[in-house]
């Protein structure tokens, strides 16, 4: 229990003290935001400061901060260095100078932001990336909700042919909802209801965390557990890194931060808005793997209760947490957790991913029609996969195993982004350089040798003693390019 409460402490004061360093190596002015300056009354709409910090919140959590603490919980209680450390001086670096860099560019989508300071061919990259990651994003966190609302609100069709229907019919709703909040102003359904939801987040982690003393569950403390307890002696680098991800350090994040660039009154309030609620995530993910290395039964020095736990799925694993920890009161906070969270993140992938296509091809989205335009096949292949999923035909279950990877390969490149920034702009650029040769040593290691990417090679799966020196390799080349650019910058 000591450790999780240094840690909380150490996070807490993590906002107030090295994010302020941030902000101020950043340097926000007075000088009138795309919020003010363009407000179409549709994407760039002003909007109070509490109010953007809870969309943001929801926008970058989902099911990350849950479901990833419990599986980086495998892991042990080392967890909570990464998910402490990660937050302070990664996630919340990278999430202020993706939110600051698109508020200082018009409110931007990253892929434009990167083009600027890393070059057009890195742009072409990342607006393909992007798209495709988004509509992605999109498509899987409407055919999940849909699966689970099945089971949660008509069990009866579980084990039956009725459940194919039910779960079409949810995916038509889910997909008309999310068709709708992509299309109007932000402010008419996210910056309405996205608060709310945002509290029952944060509610819900407050509850687990006073459930566990409470219920007699004991966090065991990092000193005495700091060892690798994955029951699978899965190595802690870099699986640990990649698996926690939006509790730590997530490139997601990246795609939802220009939403609100475009809503902030005053470049000041970025320091609350992107870094704090990154701060905010990293708190709520250091709660639930709490709870995860607290809850389960440990043979041999391993997590085998919680990996047993996690096999019988996402939702089986936070309805456990909760009713655990809160009782029947959980029950309700566990179908906000597993369903409700997945659809704020899912709506606002399909809106990212018109505002990425609107930047990339320069069409005004002021008017209803050109917002069509690209809605309309935005959602055709959101659809044409996720029906495709639900009848059976399309299994992308492969593709998307290497999101974990491509999620912290876009947090690298948009933390050299930053770094590029800085250099450009004569200031401190090793704030964000050196969380970007980290994660460029965690994207690389991983790359070599995790079982979806190089890692099938069965000569390279799990072997540290190749892609440990790889990574490292990788990370320095990086730092020599980045650091003989920098030069030529100061001397310009």
């Amino acid at each position: 229990m000591v450790s999780f409460l240094i840690c909380l402490l150490i996070l807490i004061g993590g906002y107030f003290t090295y994010g302020k360093l941030v902000e101020k190596t950043f340097g926000p002015d007075d000088r009138e935001t795309p919020a003010v300056k363009i407000n179409d009354g549709v994407d760039y709409v002003v909007m109070p400061e509490w109010k953007m910090f809870l969309v943001q919140l929801l926008n970058i959590a989902g099911l990350g901060p849950i479901f990833g603490a419990l599986q980086g919980a495998l892991w042990g209680p080392v967890v909570f260095l990464w998910i402490t450390f990660g937050t302070i001086f990664a996630g919340g670096v990278h999430d202020y100078f993706s939110g600051m860099l698109s508020e200082r560019n018009n409110g931007d989508s990253i892929a434009e932001v990167t083009g600027i300071y890393l070059g057009r061919t890195m742009q072409w990259i990342m607006r393909f990336f992007s798209v495709v990651l988004l509509i992605m994003v999109g498509t899987v966190f409407a055919v999940g909700p849909a699966g689970l609302l099945v089971e949660l609100i008509d069990p009866k069709h579980v084990g039956n042919g009725g459940i194919f229907a039910s779960t079409v019919t949810w995916l038509i709703i889910i997909f008309a909802y999310y068709f709708i909040a992509t299309f109007i102003s932000i402010d008419k359904i996210i910056g309405k209801i996205y608060p709310i939801f945002g509290i029952c987040l944060i509610i819900m982690a407050i509850g687990v965390a006073f459930g566990l003393p409470t219920h007699g569950y004991h966090i065991p403390e990092l000193w005495s557990h700091f060892y690798n307890m994955h029951p699978s002696h899965t190595p802690i680098w870099s699986f640990m890194f990649i698996t926690v991800a939006c509790g730590a350090c997530s490139g997601f994040h990246s795609t939802q931060s220009p939403l609100m660039a475009r809503c902030l009154k005053s470049e000041k309030q970025g320091h609350f808005v992107f870094y704090g609620a990154m701060v905010a995530e990293g708190i709520i993910a250091l709660i639930w793997a709490s709870a995860g290395c607290a809850i389960y039964k440990v043979t041999g020095g391993l997590n085998t209760g919680l990996a047993t736990a996690l096999s019988a799925g996402q939702p089986a694993a936070i309805y456990d947490v909760c009713i655990k920890t809160m009782g029947t009161v959980g029950v309700a906070l566990a179908m906000i957790g597993v369903v409700v969270c997945p659809i704020t993140s899912g709506d606002t992938a399909f809106r990212s991913a018109r505002l990425t296509l609107s930047d990339w091809i320069g069409l005004d989205q002021k008017k209803a029609v050109n917002r069509l335009k690209l809605c309309i096949p935005c959602f055709a292949v959101g659809c044409f996969l996720g029906f495709g999923q639900a009848f059976g035909l399309l299994n992308y279950t492969i593709i998307w195993r290497y999101f974990s990877w491509s999620n912290q390969t876009l947090a690298m490149l948009v933390l050299w982004c930053g770094a590029a920034f800085l250099a450009q702009e004569k200031k401190n650029y090793w704030v964000a350089a050196i969380p970007a040769v980290f994660m460029s040593a965690v994207t690389a290691t991983y790359f070599v040798m995790a079982p979806e990417c190089l890692g099938m090679i069965p000569a390279l799966t799990n072997n540290t003693a190749v892609a440990y020196p790889v990574g490292i390799i990788f990370a320095l080349v990086c730092l020599i390019i980045f650091m003989t650019t920098a030069r030529k910058k100061e001397r310009a």
